[in-house]
């Protein structure tokens, strides 16, 4: 059974309909590697074995009646803390959060029930989703599965973990800059972001409702499909016969290149080098609306975030982490005004992209420029901590600004990730892409 540990979802859900796995003895598979784990409490928030028990053995009787809802229909997956549970607390990484539970699950995991899937317990992150280092002294830092050091990336970072360390075989996260993304091109995994409003946030904490989106993290392009149809509740995008032969893919220079780290670029270029061999088209871009949008972030993140927030931070400011408690204070004195203005631009900016991609099947950029930083350096090192995290979700933040669905791909270096952009609304078409990428950078 251990190695059902380190599979695909797909390849389990394969070996389910097949009656060579058994949906209760792979929930219990995963019970015992969380219950042994030396960092489990790191890792998981909340481990649910009554209800992953329950809904294991019912997967396992569908199995034996032949009546499966689908590929997934008894594979366990994990949650991140900020997907209402009901009855199980959903705190959102935060002390402010405390004792919070939810009478009704939220909607997405709601369609995850209905297709069959079994919830192993949620996950650390971030401190209200609002960093992309993953680094919470709060609650809990979870394990980088490449550096012990360092931090896993976030705020998905439990999610990530649970399934870098064989503790799930699918995690559900969300990304508002960045946090899906991060998280799995740090720990080597595909890490899928949606575009925003694909996918329902009923019953999910917000940070930044405009750019807050759900997504999975998976251990290939096939498990992330499987998983965005099992959460919208639609048919799983085909990806037989996908292929990057003649496809145009524009590699963007504007802004994402700037002060890059040696590994992450170098890996980057490599991977560049694959897709081209693979049969890709591949031209170097420049897009001026990148490079106006990027100073906007401030204006437009943090000014919504502290005005979903600012009541409940400023009752107990000192219940939260400094470092992050500052970053949502930055949109305190935001004029309504600036607000409003910014995202009237945004929008502009966001159709001259699209005009200026539109040729392209996808937008090549590094996911993150830099390597997992250090947690004792950033806990004892404010410059360091701010370098790090602006730097860390300065590309991914790319693909929210242009409202684009977008894809991290491990490269096949540990920690450093290549990620595809593709238009709103055109997850299936770049899912299917992506496919095609994978199999050139295996």
């Amino acid at each position: 059974m251990q190695e059902w540990l380190g599979m695909t979802a797909a390849a389990l859900g394969r070996a389910i309909a097949a009656r060579e796995i058994d949906p209760e003895a792979l929930t219990e598979a995963y019970l015992e590697a969380i219950a042994a784990h030396d960092d489990r409490d790191r890792i998981y928030s909340a481990v649910m074995p009554d209800r992953a028990r329950a809904e294991a053995a019912a997967a396992a009787q569908r199995a034996r009646a032949g009546r499966r809802r689908g590929l997934l229909d008894g594979v366990p997956v994990s949650w991140k803390d900020l997907f209402d549970t009901a009855g199980t607390a959903t705190e959102a990484g935060t002390a402010l959060l405390k004792g919070r539970v939810p009478a009704r699950d939220a909607r997405v995991l709601r369609n995850a029930n209905a297709a069959g899937l079994v919830c192993l317990g949620k996950t650390h992150m971030s401190e209200f989703a609002f960093s992309g280092l993953g680094l919470n002294p709060v609650t809990a830092t979870p394990p980088c599965v490449n550096d012990p050091g360092a931090v896993p990336g976030g705020s998905s970072s439990g999610a990530a973990a649970t399934l870098a360390f064989g503790l799930a075989a699918g995690a559900i996260g969300s990304d508002t800059g960045g946090s899906v993304r991060i998280p799995a091109a740090w720990n080597d995994l595909v890490g899928f972001k949606t575009s925003a409003g694909c996918l329902p946030l009923d019953g999910v904490v917000p940070l930044a409702p405009r750019f807050d989106t759900v997504g999975p993290l998976a251990r290939s392009v096939e498990d992330a499909a499987l998983l965005f149809a099992v959460l919208a509740g639609t048919p799983a995008p085909d990806l037989d016969g996908a292929t990057l032969e003649g496809r145009r893919l524009a590699m963007l220079e504007t802004v994402v290149m700037d002060d890059i780290r040696e590994a992450p670029r170098v890996a980057f270029e490599a991977s560049v080098e694959r897709l081209q061999a693979a049969g890709a088209v591949v031209e170097r871009l420049h897009a001026p609306e990148v490079a106006e949008a990027m100073p906007m972030s401030g204006v437009l993140y943090t000014s919504e975030a502290y005005g979903t927030w600012g009541k409940v931070i400023e009752a107990d400011p000192d219940a939260m982490f400094g470092p992050i408690r500052e970053r949502f204070r930055g949109g305190k004195d935001v004029l309504a005004a600036d607000y409003v203005a910014a995202w009237q631009r945004l929008e502009v900016l966001r159709a001259g992209w699209q005009a200026r991609v539109a040729g392209y099947d996808a937008v090549l950029m590094p996911t993150a420029p830099n390597m997992p930083p250090q947690a004792d350096r950033l806990m004892h090192d404010d410059d360091y901590y701010v370098t790090e995290n602006l730097l860390t979700l300065r590309n991914t933040r790319v693909g929210n600004l242009m409202g684009s669905c977008a894809v991290s791909l491990p490269t096949g270096v540990p920690s450093c990730g290549i990620m595809l952009c593709g238009a709103p609304g055109g997850e299936a078409r770049l899912l299917r892409l992506a496919a095609a990428a994978e199999a050139a950078l295996a």
